[in-house]
């Protein structure tokens, strides 16, 4: 039985498939696909889309609005900030987490609608 997602014969491109393994050659496709390794957990996810929501939320906020231990929420905190998709400032005995930029923000409602499209097409 043939698939009907495949090519039933083989052809290339030539100029085309050069230029993109050109600019694949030059660019950092793992950063990038870290980044989207840090958003594959669910509960980071769920962090990043509140931090999308909010401007800023505190470590015991995220806690509450995820349902994880300020412990939990602490450390996949730190995981976004170590992946450069949150920051934090510290204010007394308070530490405040948002989003790196707007570039992070993009991705995640992008993320967001796109997956809202797709169980909506069923």
């Amino acid at each position: 039985m043939k698939q009907k997602d495949v090519c039933e014969v083989t052809c290339y491109e030539n100029e085309r498939a050069a230029a993109v393994q050109e600019e694949l050659a030059v660019t950092n496709t793992n950063g990038a696909a870290k980044i989207f390794k840090a958003l594959s957990d669910d509960t980071r996810m769920k962090i990043a889309y509140a931090l999308s929501l909010e401007e800023e939320l505190c470590v015991c906020d995220v806690a509450q609005i995820v349902g994880a231990t300020t412990a939990t929420a602490s450390h996949h905190l730190r995981l976004l900030r170590n992946m450069g998709l949150a920051k934090y400032r510290k204010e007394g005995k308070l530490v405040y987490y948002s989003l790196d930029d707007d570039h992070v923000r993009s991705l995640i409602n992008i993320a967001i609608t796109h997956h809202k499209e797709v169980e909506q097409r069923g």
